[in-house]
């Protein structure tokens, strides 16, 4: 009997330790599993139409870093992404044969980017252009549709580029397209990525309204230079919550409301310590006579 119970604790403390040993694994691969579940979803192919799958898909880019892709710009000179770093760079994707949606969105963009500049600074960020029809989408080409639509602007620039670096890019960034007998059936897509390169925001629309582009610019221009130990750091912070929309004017404007109040509840605070000092020097007074 004794020999048995022997066995038995042996048998028992090695099923212990198997199945101590294979715990991680069984809460592990319902993790995994699901993981993979959620990479396939967003790695699946958007069909065409299918408008949530794209919205999907445009929107889990988001913090995505970009590759460093080259282009050719309109003036036949080569540059890539990482030559516009260090700045917010605004990127949409048009081709030039499209006659209705690409010429809206542009001219919306440039509307957008002006209040833009001068709200933050003409030299505050970049814009690019990219055309995603490779085979027409040339430089001449580009720089036809950017003079045709008023599009000459400083630090915008057209650009072109091969078939397979127009797919990584639209990859990148979550940008969705299909050929279709009409040309191309697309997103209506801005996306604005950061002075590192990665994807912040996505501003969806053939038409958009100004402050879904400008918020996010002046978030990374002003709020990405906040350092409270320094004079500039602090006027960044005082321009950054201190610029605001007025949609009468569809300008930017500073407002010095914030500067008002803190006057006028200055000046309250220094007349309640004159009233309290006063009444105080007078009770020292009737309790010395």
């Amino acid at each position: 009997m004794r020999a048995a119970a022997v066995v038995f604790d042996i048998v028992y403390r090695f099923r212990v330790g198997v199945a101590k040993a294979l715990l991680p694994f069984a809460v592990m691969v319902p993790i995994m599993l699901s993981v993979a579940a959620r990479a396939g979803e967003q790695d699946a192919p958007v069909k065409p139409g299918d408008e949530a799958s794209a919205l999907r898909y445009s929107q889990a880019a988001i913090g995505r870093q970009v590759g460093n892709h080259a282009f050719t710009n309109s003036l036949n000179r080569k540059v890539t992404l990482a030559d516009y770093r260090g700045r917010p760079l605004v990127v949409s994707l048009i081709y030039t044969g499209c006659a209705d949606i690409c010429p809206v969105v542009s001219e919306t963009l440039a509307d957008a980017v002006e209040v833009a500049r001068e709200a933050i600074g003409e030299d505050s960020f970049r814009v690019v252009t990219v055309g995603f029809d490779a085979r027409h989408d040339t430089p001449a080409r580009m720089r036809a549709f950017a003079l045709s639509h008023g599009l000459d602007m400083a630090n915008w620039e057209f650009l072109s580029a091969d078939g397979d670096t127009v797919d990584r890019l639209a990859e990148d960034i979550g940008f969705v397209l299909f050929p279709s007998p009409k040309g191309f059936d697309h997103m209506s897509q801005t996306t604005v990525l950061d002075p590192e390169g990665r994807v912040y925001r996505q501003i969806y629309g053939a038409t958009f309204e100004t402050p879904l582009l400008v918020e996010p610019l002046k978030q990374l221009v002003f709020g990405g230079r906040i350092d409270m130990q320094s004079w500039d750091g602090i006027v960044n912070r005082v321009r950054l919550f201190c610029t605001i929309y007025d949609p009468a004017t569809g300008r930017y404007r500073f407002d010095y409301s914030i500067f008002i109040s803190m006057a006028v509840g200055s000046l309250t605070l220094g007349a309640i310590a004159f009233v309290l000092v006063r009444a105080w020097l007078r009770v020292r007074r009737l309790r010395a006579g």
